[in-house]
């Protein structure tokens, strides 16, 4: 009999290997955030609310929040709202007369829960009544619309190279998982496209809760001090991993090829030496940081 805990493979999940590295996959083991968020994100949610007037102006918000900002990677719930408040005070969406949509039974289900996921939804949507019914069901009609584009779309995009290099290395110390925001279905698609998904011992998405919940059920006191580590590409999976302790390696976006021969060559040497800590943990991330700015470039100092 199938269990209802979504969270159920994680809690049970038992250490193989000395060392434990979780690894995020949409712009860390994929180069796919731009084809998902330029040619599904943003199409879908100038589709379902009707924002064609200000088209542009959408996809200038959700590349900022997704791509090029703080909060790349977040969450999809989370990220349409970061986007609606951009739009909202984007100069060319009040001269266009655009009524931007408030989300506020939205804003009160992301502020509230930590399962953000299709599954979730549906339930919080089922037991709403009224305008939160009617606007949960919508968002949930633009979820499955980005997820059918994403099925349509996103084919033939090869992991990054150095992965491919990196998951032997560290299969021979360490038990893999992948840690992601991404919905399940899409994920165990695109590790078993390229025959991958043979190296990891767990693939975790976005119905198994947020980051900092899976690498705390899997790895969280189940193995040494400087023994678990998060590879990932936006600021969200450094909190993820220091909500729990873990060290950090950062794919620099826009240099990810780079990131990951240095990875290969040095990072994961590193790691299982136990001299990552310290020195050269922090200029890694100290230089990730400062590719990612806080405000976006049509804000006005």
């Amino acid at each position: 009999m199938a269990s209802d805990d979504p969270q159920l493979k994680l809690k049970q999940f038992k250490p193989t290997k000395k060392f434990f590295v979780g690894i995020d996959s949409d712009g860390c083991a994929f180069n796919s955030m731009e084809v998902k968020h330029n040619d599904c994100f943003s199409v879908a949610l100038v589709r379902e609310y009707g924002l064609a007037a200000v088209s542009r102006q959408v996809h200038e918000a959700w590349d900022f929040v997704n791509l090029y900002s703080q909060n790349r990677g977040c969450n999809r719930f989370k990220a349409i709202l970061f986007v609606l408040d951009h739009l909202e005070k984007m100069p060319r969406v009040k001269l266009a007369g655009v009524e931007v949509p408030a989300l506020t039974a939205t804003r009160a289900w992301v502020k509230a829960d930590s399962n953000l996921s299709n599954a979730r939804l549906k339930e919080v949507a089922a037991a709403a009544t009224g305008d939160a019914k009617v606007e949960l069901d919508k968002l949930m009609t633009w979820s499955k619309l980005v997820n059918r584009f994403v099925e349509e779309t996103v084919h033939n995009l090869p992991p990054f190279p150095g992965l491919r290099h990196a998951l032997p290395k560290l299969n021979e110390q360490a038990d893999v998982l992948v840690v992601s925001a991404t919905p399940a279905e899409a994920l165990e698609r695109e590790w078993a496209e390229h025959g991958i998904d043979k190296h990891v011992a767990l693939i975790a998405g976005q119905e198994m809760g947020s980051k900092t919940e899976h690498l705390t059920l899997a790895a969280k006191g189940k193995y040494g001090a400087d023994q678990v580590l998060m590879v990932g590409d936006a600021p969200g999976d450094l909190k993820a991993a220091r909500d729990v302790g873990a060290l950090f390696y950062p794919i620099n976006p826009g240099s990810e090829e780079k990131s990951w021969e240095r990875f290969v060559d040095e990072g994961i040497g590193r790691f299982f030496a136990k001299t990552y800590a310290g020195d050269y943990e922090k200029s890694l991330i100290d230089e990730f940081m400062k590719l990612l700015p806080h405000n976006p470039p049509w804000q006005i100092a």
